[in-house]
């Protein structure tokens, strides 16, 4: 679950962190109320989740309420990173004397917390971490072991003004807490500012919580989430469907998740390329077939469906059925192979060549499957 800046920010304060005084504002008349209560040059920041909000024309300055109504009607309703833009945060603008980035993340190949620390903030963190390696400290935090002085002092060594060390070490320390307490598994500060009075300012705040540990949550899950519910994984959740989207145009269902991802392997070496993985499961029923497809069907880029399913507890007669309740409620037209092997297969593939689909192709191996939906879909 991604935060918004604002929702990232107002985390970042219960744990002490240094965040801006700001309002939200959904048209430009909020935003001319806002930049009247905070008062002076404001900054106003399109609230999507996708980077490059600069770039894209998503953060402007404002130095009085009249220009804060103006530049909000050129960022409402602009499009970043396929995000339509609905709603501003506005803050005060902060004078910065350096720049930093600070990010705690979860890196699973060791299971351990990755801190992350570079003096070229404000700029994409990729970048810096093609640059030599030098450019940007990294510290493992076991979790047994947790975050320990020595960790702040090894993250800040090459830190260039050490007075500000005492100050930083302090906001580690917090966004650590906040990283851990929170289940999150990414806490990011982009830039992490200090003022020329000496002020540090976390300028902006990502912040991605682990869905499954959102039960411990109650107060994030509650919290205003994207229209997701215009995204297909969105959708697939609601329909209590295993679903990640990819870039393909072969739309793909298998029954468990190891074959569902020799699945999508098999599509690329047919040649073709996969526009989702979906896991029916180990005892996939008509009725999750049937909402697989509605997930799958609702994607544009698909133009063939590849059924793989291996029947173990599936019974793939109970499969077929659900193929073609799906293509009846579903009204399909999509082509669509079907593989079917193990329990009932006989039974299921029977089912499927008297049912008379003229978009059904039934395929006796995998590889076979996935060559005939590459060609269907090409």
């Amino acid at each position: 679950m991604d935060l918004y800046e604002f929702q990232g920010k107002e985390l970042f304060g219960r744990y002490g962190l240094p965040v801006s005084e700001g309002l939200l504002a959904a048209s430009a008349a909020d935003a001319h109320s806002a930049a009247a209560k905070l008062g002076g040059t404001v900054v106003l920041k399109a609230q999507v989740l996708s980077g490059g909000r600069g770039k894209a024309g998503g953060v402007r300055l404002a130095a009085d309420p009249a220009a804060a109504r103006r530049e909000a009607s050129r960022i409402l309703g602009l499009v970043i990173g396929g995000e339509r833009v609905e709603r501003l945060w506005l803050e005060p603008a902060c004078e910065i004397a350096r720049e930093y980035y600070l990010s705690a993340t979860l890196d699973r190949a060791t299971r351990q917390t990755l801190m992350m620390f570079t003096t070229e903030g404000g700029v994409e963190i990729e970048r810096v971490a093609s640059e030599p390696p030098d450019a940007l400290r990294r510290v493992h935090v076991h979790p047994l072991e947790g975050l320990g002085p020595h960790h702040a002092r090894e993250l800040l060594a090459r830190l260039p003004d050490r007075a500000q060390a005492s100050t930083l070490s302090l906001i580690v320390k917090s966004l650590y807490r906040c990283f851990i307490e929170s289940d999150a598994t990414l806490c990011e500060i982009n830039p992490l500012v200090v003022t020329p009075e000496g002020e540090a300012r976390a300028l902006d705040a990502k912040v991605t919580i682990d869905d499954s540990a959102l039960y411990r949550h109650p107060e994030l899950a509650r919290l205003d989430r994207p229209r997701l519910s215009e995204t297909l994984e969105e959708f697939a959740v609601e329909k209590g469907v295993t679903y990640v989207k990819l870039d393909g145009s072969v739309g793909i269902l298998g029954n468990g998740a190891g074959l569902s991802m020799s699945t999508v392997d098999v599509v690329v070496v047919a040649g073709g390329a996969p526009a989702n993985f979906c896991d029916l499961g180990g005892g996939g029923s008509a009725a999750g077939v049937v909402a697989s497809l509605e997930v799958i069907a609702r994607d544009a880029q698909v133009r063939a469906v590849l059924f793989n399913i291996f029947g173990g507890i599936t019974r793939c007669d109970e499969v077929a059925r659900g193929i073609l309740a799906a293509i009846d409620e579903l009204h399909l037209t999509l082509p669509i192979v079907v593989r079917l092997e193990g329990t009932n297969a006989e039974d299921g593939r029977a089912i499927l060549a008297q049912a008379g689909r003229p978009n059904l192709r039934i395929e006796a191996t995998m590889l076979a499957a996935a060559r005939r939906a590459v060609e269907l879909a090409s």
